[in-house]
């Protein structure tokens, strides 16, 4: 808490000065040019890697930057479902980012059979990860040299990115040319963006697109 007191002080002395026109703009409204879908894990921080100012991302964070399908009477969580349909209907952003991470906790909760007693409510998020596992088996150039852990992450962005398309909202923008999907995969011991890349069937860096 210290450390974020700190950080607050030296946002309002230090950094502040710098922001206010941009802030007082932002105060009579929003107009980001993406949705970026990402892990809520604190290592992970899109608008430091991305480079991006206040007001440019509309940010969906979670456990597992998941996005629950949508069925024909909605989306099976509200929360995420709500952030989708507000960034693409009142928003009108022209990008959906799903980004997700090495050593994902999520992902390596997944894997591991002895999960954290007392947490239902986590069982049953990571039970949206059925279809990650499945796809995982039907990927084989995904991350050749990379843990399972990290392999199953590169799968589980690829089917959240499916998931975006079950959503009526997103898939009428594709259809008509006014939106774009992206898979992002941050690599932490790195600090590297990768992309998946459909020609390779694999996450490449995104720096060498």
């Amino acid at each position: 808490m210290h450390k974020l007191l700190a950080g607050i002080r030296d946002f309002h002395h230090r950094v502040r000065p710098a922001y206010l026109e941009r802030f007082a703009h932002l105060a009579l409204g929003q107009s980001p040019d993406c949705l970026f879908i990402a892990c809520a894990d604190s290592r992970v921080v899109p608008n430091l890697f991305a480079s991006t100012d206040p007001g440019d991302l509309f940010v969906l964070r979670n456990v597992g930057n998941m996005v629950p399908p949508c069925g024909s009477n909605g989306a099976i969580d509200d929360s995420a479902g709500a952030a989708i349909e507000f960034a693409t209907i009142s928003l009108g952003v022209r990008d959906i980012v799903v980004c997700g991470h090495s050593e994902c906790g999520a992902m390596r909760a997944v894997l591991d059979t002895a999960r954290p007693a007392g947490a239902p409510s986590l069982d049953r998020w990571l039970e949206y990860t059925a279809p990650s596992l499945s796809r995982l088996e039907g990927e084989p150039r995904l991350g050749p040299s990379l843990p399972a852990l990290d392999r199953l992450s590169l799968a589980h962005v690829l089917q959240q990115v499916d998931h975006l398309r079950s959503y009526p909202a997103v898939a009428q923008r594709l259809e008509e040319g006014r939106l774009r999907l992206h898979a992002w995969w941050f690599d932490l011991a790195n600090a590297q963006v990768l992309v998946f890349d459909s020609a390779s069937g694999d996450f490449v860096p995104l720096a060498e697109l």
